[in-house]
C-alpha cells in the first residue's frame, strides 16, 4: 500500500477535504493511505509527526495555491524536504494546482502537474472532472511505482523511526520506491504535444481576449484562425490597434517542432519576437522557451502548454499594462 502525503494550507482544506473524498476509491481498494496533518492527535509533537509521516510518504501532494506559496511552513519546509525526496528517487511528489497563482518558476514548476496543463481546480466548470484528472494522475504515478493492493499502512506515529521496519514488515514486502524506469519518445509523441499545445495556445488566447474586452469598455478585439497552425489577435483601444499579435506552428525559424510568436498581427510577417520548442526528459514532454524577451531567465523552465500560452499572453498584453 501506498502512502500518500498532503502539503497544503489550511486556508485550503475545503479543496483537501474535496481531493481526499475522490480518493475514496483507491483506499477502499487498499491502494493508498492518505495522510495530512488534521490526523495528529493531542498531544503529539506537530513538526516530528509531521516529518515522520513526510519522510515515509511514497507519493507526496503538493496542493499549490497563493496562500501554499506564501506560507514559510510549506515552502520552505515540506515542500523542499519533498523535493530533495523526488530527486533522490525515494518518493514522487505531484504538485495539484488548486488556484490561481505563479508557480511556474518554482522548484516544482518543472515537474508535470495535475490537473491537465495545470489547469486550476477552481477553474473547471465541473470541479468533479478536475479531482477525476487529479485522481487519474495520482493512479499513473501508483502504476509506475509498482504499487499493488495490501494490507493496510499503519500510521507513523511522533518519536518513532519510519525508515526503520520489523523484520516481519520487511519479509513482507519490503521494496524500493525508487522504481522509475526511461520512458522513451516518439516522433508521433513530440508531434502531438506539440499540436495538442497549439490549440491549448489558441483557445487560450481567443478566450481571454473576449475577456479582456468583455472587463474593459472602450475595448475591442479581432482574433482570426489563419490555418490549423497560425492565428492572430488584435486589441484595439477607441479604435486603435494597441496590442498585436500571431502565433505560429513549425515555421521553420526555430525548427518543426517550435512554436513561435510574433508582437505584430500579421500572419505573413516573417519574424518572430518569442519561441517555444518542444524538449524532453526521461519522464515526460514539456516545452521550453528562447528567452528572448526575458534575458534568458526562462529558458530553462520546463513550460506546460499553459505556461507558453501565458508566456505569449505577457507580451501580447503588456502595451495595456
Amino acid at each position: 500500500m501506498a502512502s500518500v502525503f498532503f502539503s497544503y494550507s489550511h486556508k485550503d482544506e475545503d479543496l483537501r477535504n474535496e481531493l481526499e473524498v475522490h480518493l475514496s476509491g483507491l483506499k477502499r481498494q487498499g491502494v493508498i493511505s492518505t495522510w495530512h496533518d488534521r490526523r495528529i492527535t493531542a498531544g503529539t509533537e506537530l513538526g516530528s509527526a509531521i516529518d515522520g509521516n513526510l519522510i515515509a510518504a511514497d507519493i507526496i501532494l503538493l496542493l499549490v495555491s497563493p496562500d501554499f506559496i506564501n506560507s514559510d511552513y510549506c515552502y520552505e519546509k515540506e515542500m523542499e524536504r519533498a523535493m530533495e525526496r523526488h530527486a533522490s528517487g525515494a518518493a514522487r511528489v505531484i504538485p495539484v494546482i488548486l488556484r490561481p497563482c505563479d508557480w511556474h518558476g518554482l522548484p516544482f514548476g518543472k515537474l508535470l502537474a495535475t490537473p491537465a496543463d495545470g489547469k486550476p481546480v477552481t477553474k473547471w466548470a465541473d470541479r468533479d472532472e478536475a479531482f477525476l484528472n487529479v485522481v487519474q494522475a495520482i493512479k499513473g504515478a501508483l502504476k509506475e511505482l509498482g504499487q499493488k493492493p495490501s494490507r493496510p499502512t499503519p500510521v507513523v506515529k511522533a518519536g518513532t523511526r519510519p525508515w526503520v521496519e520489523s523484520v516481519e514488515e520487511s519479509l513482507a514486502g519490503s521494496r524500493s520506491s525508487n522504481l522509475r524506469v526511461r520512458k522513451e519518445f516518439t516522433d508521433l509523441d513530440r508531434d502531438r504535444f506539440q499540436h495538442e499545445g497549439f490549440e491549448f495556445i489558441a483557445n487560450f488566447f481567443e478566450n481571454s481576449i473576449q475577456e479582456l474586452v468583455a472587463r474593459n469598455p472602450g475595448l475591442d478585439q479581432t482574433f482570426r484562425r489563419v490555418d490549423a497552425n497560425r492565428f492572430t489577435a488584435t486589441v484595439y483601444q477607441n479604435g486603435r490597434k494597441i496590442c498585436k499579435g500571431s502565433a505560429s506552428i513549425g515555421d521553420g525559424l526555430m525548427g518543426r517542432d517550435s512554436i513561435a510568436y510574433s508582437m505584430d498581427d500579421n500572419p505573413q510577417h516573417g519574424g518572430m519576437n518569442e519561441a517555444v520548442s518542444v524538449k524532453n526528459d526521461d519522464q515526460s514532454l514539456y516545452f521550453q522557451s528562447l528567452g528572448m524577451q526575458s534575458g534568458g531567465s526562462r529558458d530553462k523552465q520546463r513550460l506546460t502548454a499553459q505556461g507558453a500560452a501565458e508566456l505569449f499572453w505577457e507580451l501580447f498584453i503588456r502595451p495595456l499594462q
